[in-house]
Protein backbone atom coordinates (compact mmCIF):
# COMPACT_ATOMS: atom_id res chain seq x y z
CA UNK A 1 0.00 0.00 0.00
CA UNK A 2 1.15 3.47 -0.89
CA UNK A 3 1.25 6.37 1.73
CA UNK A 4 -1.48 8.63 0.93
CA UNK A 5 -1.23 11.52 -0.90
CA UNK A 6 -2.49 15.09 0.00
CA UNK A 7 -2.61 18.63 -1.58
CA UNK A 8 -3.75 22.14 -1.88
CA UNK A 9 -5.23 23.62 -4.47
CA UNK A 10 -6.92 27.57 -5.26
CA UNK A 11 -9.66 27.04 -7.39
CA UNK A 12 -11.35 30.34 -9.03
CA UNK A 13 -15.40 29.36 -10.31
CA UNK A 14 -15.22 31.29 -13.70
CA UNK A 15 -18.57 30.88 -14.08
CA UNK A 16 -21.52 28.82 -12.01
CA UNK A 17 -20.29 25.74 -14.55
CA UNK A 18 -16.41 26.73 -15.15
CA UNK A 19 -13.44 26.27 -12.84
CA UNK A 20 -9.86 26.94 -13.03
CA UNK A 21 -7.72 25.19 -10.61
CA UNK A 22 -3.85 25.42 -9.41
CA UNK A 23 -2.03 23.32 -7.04
CA UNK A 24 -0.18 25.54 -4.52
CA UNK A 25 2.81 25.41 -2.53
CA UNK A 26 1.88 28.57 -0.11
CA UNK A 27 -0.33 30.71 0.99
CA UNK A 28 1.64 33.97 1.09
CA UNK A 29 -1.28 36.34 1.44
CA UNK A 30 -4.61 35.88 3.05
CA UNK A 31 -6.31 39.38 4.09
CA UNK A 32 -9.79 41.35 3.44
CA UNK A 33 -8.95 45.15 2.72
CA UNK A 34 -11.57 47.45 2.72
CA UNK A 35 -12.58 47.09 -0.67
CA UNK A 36 -12.06 43.42 -1.23
CA UNK A 37 -10.49 40.10 -0.31
CA UNK A 38 -7.08 39.81 -1.27
CA UNK A 39 -5.21 36.23 -1.92
CA UNK A 40 -1.14 35.31 -2.91
CA UNK A 41 -0.35 32.10 -3.16
CA UNK A 42 2.68 30.03 -4.69
CA UNK A 43 1.26 27.90 -7.75
CA UNK A 44 3.81 24.98 -9.28
CA UNK A 45 2.40 25.90 -12.70
CA UNK A 46 2.11 29.66 -12.93
CA UNK A 47 4.83 30.82 -9.80
CA UNK A 48 3.28 33.44 -7.34
CA UNK A 49 -0.56 34.21 -8.26
CA UNK A 50 -2.76 37.22 -6.78
CA UNK A 51 -6.45 37.04 -6.53
CA UNK A 52 -9.39 39.69 -5.63
CA UNK A 53 -12.41 38.30 -4.05
CA UNK A 54 -11.49 35.02 -6.11
CA UNK A 55 -11.08 36.14 -9.03
CA UNK A 56 -7.10 35.97 -10.53
CA UNK A 57 -5.45 38.87 -11.33
CA UNK A 58 -2.14 38.08 -12.17
CA UNK A 59 0.27 35.76 -12.22
CA UNK A 60 4.54 35.42 -12.67
CA UNK A 61 4.06 33.37 -15.38
CA UNK A 62 1.46 34.71 -17.75
CA UNK A 63 0.98 38.52 -16.64
CA UNK A 64 2.28 40.18 -19.50
CA UNK A 65 -0.04 38.86 -21.81
CA UNK A 66 -2.49 41.43 -20.27
CA UNK A 67 -0.34 44.03 -19.64
CA UNK A 68 1.42 44.55 -22.76
CA UNK A 69 -1.87 44.36 -24.67
CA UNK A 70 -3.92 47.02 -22.77
CA UNK A 71 -0.92 49.49 -22.77
CA UNK A 72 0.98 49.35 -25.75
CA UNK A 73 -1.90 49.34 -28.26
CA UNK A 74 -3.04 52.66 -27.42
CA UNK A 75 0.38 54.30 -26.80
CA UNK A 76 1.78 53.31 -30.35
CA UNK A 77 -1.47 54.32 -31.83
CA UNK A 78 -0.76 57.44 -29.85
CA UNK A 79 1.13 59.93 -32.09
CA UNK A 80 3.09 61.13 -29.22
CA UNK A 81 1.66 59.96 -25.74
CA UNK A 82 3.51 62.15 -23.08
CA UNK A 83 0.71 62.31 -20.22
CA UNK A 84 -0.97 58.49 -19.21
CA UNK A 85 -3.42 58.44 -16.47
CA UNK A 86 -3.72 54.23 -15.57
CA UNK A 87 -7.20 53.94 -13.46
CA UNK A 88 -6.33 50.51 -11.53
CA UNK A 89 -3.74 48.78 -12.18
CA UNK A 90 -2.29 48.71 -8.77
CA UNK A 91 -0.30 45.77 -9.28
CA UNK A 92 1.78 48.22 -11.37
CA UNK A 93 2.20 46.30 -14.77
CA UNK A 94 0.23 48.73 -16.83
CA UNK A 95 3.02 51.31 -15.33
CA UNK A 96 5.91 48.88 -16.21
CA UNK A 97 4.66 48.83 -19.82
CA UNK A 98 3.68 52.59 -20.18
CA UNK A 99 7.17 54.03 -19.19
CA UNK A 100 8.79 51.81 -21.83
CA UNK A 101 7.58 54.35 -24.06
CA UNK A 102 10.57 57.35 -24.43
CA UNK A 103 8.11 59.72 -24.97
CA UNK A 104 6.11 59.09 -22.11
CA UNK A 105 6.90 62.52 -19.49
CA UNK A 106 4.17 61.19 -16.82
CA UNK A 107 2.12 58.51 -15.66
CA UNK A 108 -0.45 59.13 -12.91
CA UNK A 109 -1.96 55.50 -11.67
CA UNK A 110 -5.00 55.67 -9.45
CA UNK A 111 -5.99 52.73 -7.80
CA UNK A 112 -8.25 52.74 -4.87
CA UNK A 113 -6.98 49.92 -2.72
CA UNK A 114 -3.62 51.01 -0.76
CA UNK A 115 -3.25 46.81 0.13
CA UNK A 116 -3.34 45.81 -3.54
CA UNK A 117 -0.30 48.26 -4.16
CA UNK A 118 1.55 46.67 -1.08
CA UNK A 119 1.31 43.19 -1.75
CA UNK A 120 2.48 44.08 -5.38
CA UNK A 121 5.62 45.81 -4.02
CA UNK A 122 6.34 42.86 -1.12
CA UNK A 123 5.54 39.42 -3.78
CA UNK A 124 6.08 40.93 -7.66
CA UNK A 125 8.91 42.66 -7.88
CA UNK A 126 9.08 42.36 -11.76
CA UNK A 127 5.36 43.80 -11.67
CA UNK A 128 6.23 46.55 -9.20
CA UNK A 129 9.35 47.66 -10.59
CA UNK A 130 6.43 50.52 -12.58
CA UNK A 131 5.59 52.06 -9.64
CA UNK A 132 9.00 52.98 -8.56
CA UNK A 133 9.76 54.83 -11.94
CA UNK A 134 10.49 58.38 -11.27
CA UNK A 135 7.79 59.13 -13.63
CA UNK A 136 4.68 57.45 -11.81
CA UNK A 137 2.92 59.01 -9.34
CA UNK A 138 0.58 56.31 -7.44
CA UNK A 139 -2.61 57.80 -5.66
CA UNK A 140 -4.84 55.63 -3.42
CA UNK A 141 -8.27 56.90 -4.01
CA UNK A 142 -11.54 56.65 -5.99
CA UNK A 143 -10.65 56.76 -9.81
CA UNK A 144 -13.97 58.06 -10.49
CA UNK A 145 -13.81 60.34 -8.31
CA UNK A 146 -10.65 61.62 -9.86
CA UNK A 147 -11.03 61.77 -13.32
CA UNK A 148 -14.60 63.70 -13.18
CA UNK A 149 -12.24 66.60 -11.90
CA UNK A 150 -9.68 66.26 -14.99
CA UNK A 151 -10.24 68.33 -18.10
CA UNK A 152 -7.51 67.94 -21.39
CA UNK A 153 -4.86 66.77 -19.58
CA UNK A 154 -3.76 63.11 -20.40
CA UNK A 155 -2.72 61.89 -23.92
CA UNK A 156 -3.74 57.97 -23.33
CA UNK A 157 -5.89 56.75 -20.33
CA UNK A 158 -5.53 53.16 -19.62
CA UNK A 159 -8.32 51.40 -17.77
CA UNK A 160 -6.43 48.89 -15.61
CA UNK A 161 -9.82 47.48 -13.91
CA UNK A 162 -10.90 44.31 -11.99
CA UNK A 163 -14.23 42.61 -12.71
CA UNK A 164 -17.76 45.05 -13.42
CA UNK A 165 -18.51 44.44 -9.64
CA UNK A 166 -19.33 46.92 -7.00
CA UNK A 167 -16.94 49.88 -6.77
CA UNK A 168 -15.65 48.98 -9.79
CA UNK A 169 -19.30 48.49 -12.06
CA UNK A 170 -18.81 52.06 -13.15
CA UNK A 171 -15.60 51.95 -14.62
CA UNK A 172 -17.98 50.04 -18.11
CA UNK A 173 -20.63 52.55 -17.86
CA UNK A 174 -21.18 55.84 -20.25
CA UNK A 175 -20.75 58.89 -17.54
CA UNK A 176 -17.39 57.62 -16.61
CA UNK A 177 -16.46 57.14 -20.43
CA UNK A 178 -17.24 60.80 -20.60
CA UNK A 179 -15.00 61.89 -18.06
CA UNK A 180 -12.78 60.19 -19.28
CA UNK A 181 -13.05 62.02 -22.72
CA UNK A 182 -13.59 65.28 -21.31
CA UNK A 183 -9.77 64.26 -19.17
CA UNK A 184 -8.20 63.48 -22.70
CA UNK A 185 -7.00 66.27 -25.03
CA UNK A 186 -7.55 66.24 -28.81
CA UNK A 187 -5.81 63.58 -29.96
CA UNK A 188 -6.81 61.40 -26.56
CA UNK A 189 -7.01 57.60 -26.66
CA UNK A 190 -8.98 55.05 -24.21
CA UNK A 191 -8.05 51.28 -23.59
CA UNK A 192 -10.10 49.05 -21.52
CA UNK A 193 -10.54 45.28 -20.92
CA UNK A 194 -13.71 43.63 -21.37
CA UNK A 195 -13.21 40.40 -20.61
CA UNK A 196 -13.78 36.91 -21.99
CA UNK A 197 -16.93 36.65 -25.02
CA UNK A 198 -17.66 33.06 -24.27
CA UNK A 199 -18.62 34.17 -20.84
CA UNK A 200 -19.10 37.28 -20.84
CA UNK A 201 -20.03 38.68 -23.92
CA UNK A 202 -22.81 41.34 -22.62
CA UNK A 203 -19.76 42.93 -20.32
CA UNK A 204 -17.76 43.31 -24.18
CA UNK A 205 -20.83 44.15 -25.90
CA UNK A 206 -22.16 46.51 -23.53
CA UNK A 207 -19.26 48.56 -22.54
CA UNK A 208 -19.08 48.51 -26.77
CA UNK A 209 -21.99 50.41 -26.79
CA UNK A 210 -21.43 52.89 -23.96
CA UNK A 211 -18.12 53.77 -25.48
CA UNK A 212 -19.50 54.09 -28.38
CA UNK A 213 -21.97 57.17 -26.84
CA UNK A 214 -19.12 58.92 -26.34
CA UNK A 215 -15.91 58.01 -28.66
CA UNK A 216 -16.42 58.94 -32.24
CA UNK A 217 -13.86 56.00 -33.43
CA UNK A 218 -14.29 52.72 -30.95
CA UNK A 219 -12.58 48.89 -31.87
CA UNK A 220 -12.64 45.83 -30.55
CA UNK A 221 -9.51 43.95 -30.09
CA UNK A 222 -8.55 40.81 -28.71
CA UNK A 223 -5.16 38.80 -26.96
CA UNK A 224 -4.30 35.67 -25.39
CA UNK A 225 -4.25 35.78 -21.62
CA UNK A 226 -4.41 31.97 -19.75
CA UNK A 227 -5.19 32.40 -16.88
CA UNK A 228 -8.60 34.47 -17.25
CA UNK A 229 -11.72 33.06 -18.33
CA UNK A 230 -11.41 30.90 -21.33
CA UNK A 231 -8.10 32.19 -22.09
CA UNK A 232 -9.38 34.93 -24.85
CA UNK A 233 -9.26 38.17 -23.38
CA UNK A 234 -10.98 41.53 -25.38
CA UNK A 235 -10.05 45.23 -25.14
CA UNK A 236 -12.12 48.41 -26.60
CA UNK A 237 -10.14 50.77 -28.49
CA UNK A 238 -11.87 54.45 -27.91
CA UNK A 239 -10.11 57.29 -29.92
CA UNK A 240 -11.08 61.20 -30.91
CA UNK A 241 -9.30 61.41 -33.74
CA UNK A 242 -6.55 58.58 -34.64
CA UNK A 243 -7.70 54.88 -35.89
CA UNK A 244 -5.75 52.67 -33.11
CA UNK A 245 -4.88 49.96 -35.65
CA UNK A 246 -2.86 52.22 -36.73
CA UNK A 247 1.15 52.85 -35.61
CA UNK A 248 1.85 56.31 -35.00
CA UNK A 249 4.78 56.33 -32.76
CA UNK A 250 8.03 54.17 -32.03
CA UNK A 251 7.14 50.43 -30.67
CA UNK A 252 8.14 50.54 -27.04
CA UNK A 253 11.12 48.56 -25.45
CA UNK A 254 11.56 44.65 -24.64
CA UNK A 255 8.03 43.07 -25.07
CA UNK A 256 7.17 39.32 -24.65
CA UNK A 257 3.83 39.18 -26.54
CA UNK A 258 2.97 42.64 -28.18
CA UNK A 259 4.40 43.44 -31.72
CA UNK A 260 3.94 45.59 -34.44
CA UNK A 261 2.47 42.44 -36.54
CA UNK A 262 0.70 41.74 -33.20
CA UNK A 263 -0.82 45.00 -32.73
CA UNK A 264 -2.60 45.14 -36.46
CA UNK A 265 -3.50 41.40 -36.23
CA UNK A 266 -5.55 42.23 -32.66
CA UNK A 267 -7.64 43.62 -34.09
CA UNK A 268 -8.81 41.08 -36.71
CA UNK A 269 -11.65 39.49 -35.42
CA UNK A 270 -12.91 36.08 -35.42
CA UNK A 271 -15.90 35.53 -37.46
CA UNK A 272 -17.77 34.60 -34.14
CA UNK A 273 -17.04 37.70 -32.52
CA UNK A 274 -18.15 40.23 -35.60
CA UNK A 275 -21.80 38.29 -35.11
CA UNK A 276 -21.81 38.94 -31.67
CA UNK A 277 -20.62 42.92 -31.96
CA UNK A 278 -23.42 43.36 -35.18
CA UNK A 279 -26.19 41.32 -33.48
CA UNK A 280 -25.44 43.82 -30.16
CA UNK A 281 -25.81 46.91 -32.50
CA UNK A 282 -29.51 46.20 -34.14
Amino acid sequence: MQKRHNDIWFTEYQTRHLRLGLSITKVLANIQTPFQHLLVVETDEYGKLMALDGAIQVTEKDEFTYHEMLAHVVLTAHPNPRRVLIVGGGDGGSAREAVKHPSVEEVVLVDIDQEVINASRQFFPALSAGLEDPRVTVLTMDALEYVRGKKGEFDVVIVDSTDPVDFAEGLFREPFYRDVHRALNEEGLIAAQTESPFTDPDILTGSALEMKRVFPIVKVYWGAMPTYPTGMWTYLAGSKVHDPEELRSPLPGRTRYYSGRIHRASFVLPPFLEELLAERNE
